[in-house]
């Protein structure tokens, strides 16, 4: 089951609305143009993580390892460009990196059967461990500037956004699209919905997990070039609990942890709530952990909602 038109537009409204609060209480600032640029900026790296964890999410699983996964594919994606001063180079080797990962766990659990909690934890600690030996524990310094996130010249002011935006915006099309209108997004959803169910179907329910993480992995790939272009730094520490914020910004999104439900769309305004929050916050002076117990409430409203939708379902 697709997530419904309206529920992505009740999660839109909810942005709208917190961005409306803060736009009033601050806007000199908070409706300017480069305030608006710098929101995106900010949420494209979740944003970007948070469309692959939606496949995953709708296929009934879940990844721990996407933070772990990020640095890596930083760290790998420096050191290539050190080697080949390429940055088309640097951003195959983040994507091959990512997939790569996503394959392991997707076999991992699916050929386990251990369940994708313990399997994912297990991946995020060894994938970590392979980041910081290939650091050498340090970070690994491109020397150069964040080539997907600088800031538009006036040569380019058409860009409006810079490249890494419009990555994102772009796989949010493609990735939408593909959810709904291919045979393996329809099959996630359908292995999400009811696993035993698609078998009889004669859904390939091994290949469709696995090909999910992998989806998964080549977005978390992408993220660690976000990271990577941002800060010019391949860091095998970077990421750390940002697996934690990709999965909140689905489930924000209104994607069921019980699968067979969510939208990429919908993550992604989940990204800019979390993004939108930390910034209002932060110009209007509110302390951290206030930020994070709002940001906490609103996670468990969502899940709270979405275990109220599945009840009300089982009882008609």
């Amino acid at each position: 089951m697709k997530k419904k038109p309206n529920q992505i537009v009740g999660v839109l409204i909810a942005w709208l609305l917190i961005y409306a609060f803060f736009a009033v209480n601050k806007p000199q600032t908070f409706l300017s143009i480069s305030n608006v640029e710098l929101l995106l900026r900010q949420s494209t790296m979740i944003g970007i993580g948070a469309v692959g964890m939606t496949y995953v999410i709708v296929a009934g699983g879940i990844d721990l390892s996407a933070g772990s996964v990020i640095a890596l594919a930083s760290v790998v994606g420096a050191l290539t460009f050190n080697r080949t001063h390429s940055p088309l180079a640097a951003v195959v080797a983040c994507a091959v990196t990512g997939v790569f990962c996503g394959l392991l766990n997707g076999v991992l659990t699916s050929k386990l059967k251990a369940g994708p909690f313990i399997v994912t934890l297990g991946s995020m600690l060894a994938i970590r461990g392979i980041a910081k030996g290939l650091a050498d524990e340090k970070t690994v310094s491109t020397g150069g500037e964040g080539w997907l996130f600088e800031f538009i010249s006036k040569t380019k002011s058409w860009f409006v956004f810079p490249i890494g935006t419009w990555m994102w915006i772009f796989f949010l099309g493609l990735m939408a699209w593909a959810m709904i209108y291919t045979n393996f997004g329809r099959n996630v959803v359908a292995v999400g919905s009811n696993e035993s169910a698609a078998k009889l179907c004669g859904i390939p329910v091994d290949r469709v997990k696995i090909g999910a993480y992998a989806v998964a992995g080549f977005f978390f790939g992408l993220a660690g070039l976000m990271s990577l272009s941002r800060t010019s730094l391949g860091d095998p520490t970077s990421a750390t609990g940002d697996e934690l914020r990709i999965i909140a910004a689905v489930v924000i999104g209104g994607a069921s942890l019980a699968g067979g439900e969510g939208s990429v769309i919908g993550a992604a305004i989940g990204a800019l709530i979390m993004a939108t929050i930390s910034m209002g916050g932060t110009q209007m002076g509110v302390a951290n952990w206030k930020q994070e117990i709002f940001t906490g409430i609103i996670i468990l409203a969502a899940v709270a909602i979405d275990r109220w939708r599945i009840a009300r379902r089982q009882t008609n």
